[in-house]
């Protein structure tokens, strides 16, 4: 069984690229291992790469894996003034990508992190040839009102770090399958968001969920094989929305996997593994 790390572990293998984004100098913090043809994994809101940290183990056995936080979030730039869009995350990544000396790629996204990807993908056929998507934003299904209420701004100004925390706390453990969220999963997904400017962070990132950057997008532009790894019970991103993306896309797949919420691979880590294996290996 390939040891799965603490966020402590993780972090401290991460290393750092600056990219450029609407004239801002970036730093996007990135996990990175493993060799061959690479797959880059993109979290969404409110958590980071950690996310992976329990479904890469037979990637990286065979593959490139590169795992970043995006900008705002996780150990990537926190600081207030810059854009936090899904627009803006993809510059971000076409940048990280491009430090990388990385040209062709699949792509692993969850929620907004799917978003991004989407457009990448849509944007980028020649350079994407394996897409997977797991309970992402897409058309207008999002943003969901307990993230436009947190991105109101003052929300910022008038919430504390401990009622950050108490509030991702509830949300995680409301929305985990079951009772398989571990207490270890739950410290890493708040961890980065412990401090003032952290609060004002993740705020910054709930505001800049705008529909129209999925709306603007045509599925059919995706030319890659796709596949939709989708947890069933999903109350934020419900499967009906996957069902939609697999008639979209041309060559696409749609596994829908029971007793999971929004956070799949979290819920099921080992059936997400081995579907993510199977379709990238």
């Amino acid at each position: 069984m390939t040891h799965v790390p603490t966020y402590g572990e993780w972090t401290d293998t991460q290393d750092s690229e600056t990219v450029t984004v609407d004239g801002h100098s970036l730093d996007v913090a990135y996990y990175d291992a493993g060799a061959g043809d690479p797959v880059v994994f993109l979290h969404g809101i409110p958590t980071n790469s950690f996310l992976w940290r329990d479904v890469i183990g037979p990637i990286e056995g065979e593959r490139r894996v590169v795992a970043p936080d995006m900008v705002g979030y996780g150990n990537s730039s926190m600081y207030d003034g810059f854009d936090r869009s899904l627009r803006a995350q993809e510059v971000a990544i076409e940048g990280l990508l491009d430090a990388l000396g990385i040209d062709e790629v699949s792509l692993v996204g969850h929620d907004l992190g799917g978003g991004v990807f989407l457009r990448y993908a849509a944007h980028n056929p020649d350079a994407v040839d394996q897409l997977v998507l797991s309970n992402s934003v897409a058309y207008d299904s999002w943003p969901i009102k307990t993230i436009t209420d947190l991105g109101l701004p003052e929300t910022a100004r008038e919430t504390s770090v401990e009622e950050l925390q108490g509030m991702l706390d509830g949300l995680m453990r409301d929305t985990l399958y079951g009772e398989g969220a571990s207490e270890e999963f739950l410290d890493g997904m708040k961890a980065p968001w412990a401090s003032a400017d952290a609060v004002t962070s993740l705020v910054r990132n709930a505001s800049a969920t705008n529909t129209s950057h999925t709306t603007e997008i045509d599925p059919a532009d995706v030319t890659a094989e796709t596949l939709l790894l989708w947890g069933a019970e999903d109350e934020f991103q419900p499967v009906q929305w996957a069902q939609r993306l697999a008639e979209d896309i041309p060559d696409a797949e749609l596994v829908a996997l029971d007793e999971a919420n929004h956070w799949v691979p979290e819920d099921r880590p080992d059936a997400y593994r081995e579907h993510l294996a199977e379709f990238l290996l």
